[in-house]
């Protein structure tokens, strides 16, 4: 049995906590958040304990680290659990700098940790199967992928401000589904960007709408176009391209399909991410434990984590100095 320690206990550490329930090889002992009722009331219905930073860190029999708090505390848990010897789970991003992020691989390759970077698209059962067949051959050598992802609504303005921008906050799975799913490494980064939805969120300096285009280093290209609104829902899906066929990846929604007198329609994407990615959040703690027992080899890596964080980088700056960014 694996003791295991929760921070943040937000929408997303209660998924995780859920989840993680559900293998009986762990066990949830404490749940550390700033917010001592949002931890007392996951604590309570898990089992567990709250308990501090300090306290898990100096807690031998805790094997594991699920970090689900804010952004601006990623690294400096990373770092720490690392150096404990602890196995990580850590929601995207890293960081939000490419140097703290960098820095931060280095010391869990040094520590000889498993560290898991919370990229949950790759565990959604319809990304998967899709990854599956292209690496079965079924359409030959992928050779462009277009990808779009809307949010059906902006997040709050105190959030925009420290999220570190919508290429970082919201692109970031973006830019790992690229890597992902072509298998491949960009060489050129080209990004625009507008703000269309909310002009409050202009005045933080950010956008709410982005295209992008990258031009892999095997000359492959991908298009991604995002929107803080989609009126419809949650859109969520991508093509691709390959030399003897296309596959497409789309919204998850209820097969029901009404035909009438006046129009044939079917039913709304789902509206909400954690509704969308359900079942890719259960099978990624999932596949956490198993690669700790030894039955599955790792998917998503800290160098995963560092090398979509470095893609949101440059297509900031590609938008803020309107040009063509080359990556090393």
């Amino acid at each position: 049995m694996i003791d295991v320690a929760l921070f943040g206990a937000g929408r997303i550490g209660t998924i995780h906590a859920g989840n993680l329930a559900r293998d009986a090889g762990a066990r949830l002992k404490y749940v550390v958040d700033p917010n001592a009722k949002a931890a007392q009331a996951l604590a309570e219905r898990h089992g567990a304990q709250v308990a501090t930073v300090a306290q898990v860190f100096a807690d031998r029999a805790v094997g594991v680290v699920l970090i689900c708090s804010s952004t601006d505390t990623h690294a400096d848990l990373i770092k720490a659990a690392a150096e404990a010897g602890k196995q990580i789970f850590c929601e995207k991003p890293v960081d939000l700098d490419l140097a703290r992020a960098r820095a931060c691989a280095e010391t869990v390759k040094k520590a000889g940790v498993t560290c898991l970077i919370g990229f949950q698209r790759r565990y959604d059962p319809t990304f998967s199967a899709l990854k599956a067949r292209i690496q079965k051959g079924e359409i030959g050598t992928p050779e462009m992928l277009v990808v779009t992802s809307r949010d059906p609504g902006a997040p709050p303005i105190p959030y925009i401000r420290s999220s570190g921008g919508i290429f970082k906050d919201m692109l970031i799975h973006d830019f790992d589904i690229f890597r992902w799913i072509l298998d491949d490494e960009a060489e050129t980064v080209h990004a625009n960007a507008s703000c269309l939805v909310d002009p409050a969120i202009a005045e933080t300096g950010d956008a709410d709408c982005t295209a992008v285009t990258i031009r892999t280093k095997r000359g492959r290209l991908c298009q991604i176009n995002t929107s803080r609104r989609a009126a419809y829902g949650y859109d969520q899906r991508f093509e691709v391209l390959g030399s003897e066929g296309m596959l497409q990846a789309g919204n998850h929604a209820t097969e029901v399909v009404a035909s009438t007198a006046s129009a044939v329609s079917r039913d709304l994407p789902e509206h909400f991410f954690l509704e969308r990615y359900r079942a890719a959040y259960a099978n990624e703690m999932a596949h956490f434990f198993a690669v700790l027992a030894g039955r599955e080899k790792l998917r998503t890596t800290i160098d995963d984590g560092v090398a979509a964080l470095a893609l949101a980088d440059a297509a900031t700056t590609s938008w803020k100095e309107g040009r063509i960014v080359r990556l090393g």
